[in-house]
């Protein structure tokens, strides 16, 4: 086996190259996206790129900051919009969970708990703790989960491209560069992904290298504290390594096992974005929230990766942000006891 930094550089080395190869295509949301082609290319050939997991969680806690950011003081004027569309979106959350897993149970033959906690649209690592307890296949809700992220991380982007002719907006004029940030506002930034990250560590949230730091920013944008926001040079370091971190989930794999699930999560992952935009699309048409932010908030991708699809967009973070982190709030903590419900209804 190779030395662990070997495989660090060989997936770092693999995320940049990739990245910078999608940004000279200009193809959307380049460094995450090309990162992650990449290095899971690379994965699935048995070369074995791996992401070291500190450098991952603090790059994570990067990107936790740029989603805080996006909450200005005028957001609960903003937010006061949105109890519907949270109504809405767990509405499409049962929805969704209810005809993925049956069709996973159709169409992939899986067991129910495997099916169950496969289709649920939540966090991956706590649906694979939580199912495998259960008794579900570890090793396939884990590939599902990752599936479905990797589908839907890619299929938006360029969707909203193809079919909507929306452009990425460069990151440095989203974020602004690294040699306009000051001292003062550099310190807060890191005292907010140190503290933010230490107190949603010990008080057990979810996703809590992201989570935290993007609460603790978001208190100090809120109060009007500090207006500062992570550069945009380590916000595409933030990119490349969430990218490969991706693709490096799929080490040990070969091209022969993904392709047994590639037709159940190309199946489940279009139930989803078709429930979702069926979702955005109605409730846009009562209201005035713009449809494309709704579907953003609405298709059940990974928290940091749709908000950089909807930064790299130009849609409302903070709105999209919101409803992923209580979509997957809602998703671990129903998700278990529905489960137990509905065995226990059959087996009556």
């Amino acid at each position: 086996m190779a030395a662990p930094w070997r495989q660090w550089l060989l997936g770092l080395g693999l995320g940049g190259a990739g990245g910078a190869l999608f940004a000279a295509l200009d193809l959307p949301l380049p460094w995450m996206l090309g990162a992650l082609a990449v290095t899971t290319a690379a994965s699935l050939s048995g070369l074995g790129p791996a992401v070291p997991p500190p450098l991952r969680a603090t790059m994570i806690g990067v990107l936790g900051l740029m989603l805080g950011s996006a909450f200005t003081p005028d957001l609960p004027e903003r937010a006061a919009r949105w109890s519907t569309s949270l109504v809405v979106l767990f509405l499409a959350m049962v929805a969704t969970t209810a005809l993925v897993v049956a069709y996973l149970r159709r169409a992939a033959a899986m067991d129910p708990v495997t099916a169950y906690f496969s289709g649920a649209p939540g966090g991956i690592n706590e649906m694979v703790i939580t199912g495998t307890a259960l008794g579900g296949d570890e090793r396939t809700i884990a590939l599902s989960h990752s599936l479905r992220i990797l589908l839907i991380v890619f299929t938006v982007p360029f969707g909203y491209r193809l079919i909507a002719h929306v452009q990425s907006i460069p990151m440095a004029q989203s974020m602004g560069s690294l040699a306009d940030l000051a001292g003062t506002d550099a310190l807060a930034l890191l005292a907010s992904a140190i503290s933010g990250a230490l107190i949603a560590k010990l008080i057990r949230l979810p996703a809590w290298p992201l989570t935290g730091p993007m609460l603790m920013s978001a208190g100090l944008h809120l109060a009007a504290l500090s207006a500062a926001r992570p550069p945009a040079e380590l916000v595409i370091v933030a990119q490349v390594v969430t990218g490969a971190s991706i693709g490096a989930r799929f080490r040990g794999l070969g091209w022969s096992e993904v392709a047994a699930m590639v037709r159940p999560a190309l199946g489940a992952t279009a139930v989803m974005l078709v429930v979702s935009a069926a979702a955005a699309a109605g409730l846009a048409a009562v209201s005035d929230l713009p449809f494309p932010a709704l579907l953003l908030a609405f298709v059940p991708g990974g928290i940091a990766e749709m908000c950089l699809v909807a930064l790299a967009l130009g849609q409302d973070v903070a709105f999209v942000s919101t409803h992923h982190m209580i979509r997957v709030v809602l998703v671990i903590m129903l998700a278990p006891p529905a489960f137990h419900l509905l065995q226990r209804m059959g087996g009556k």
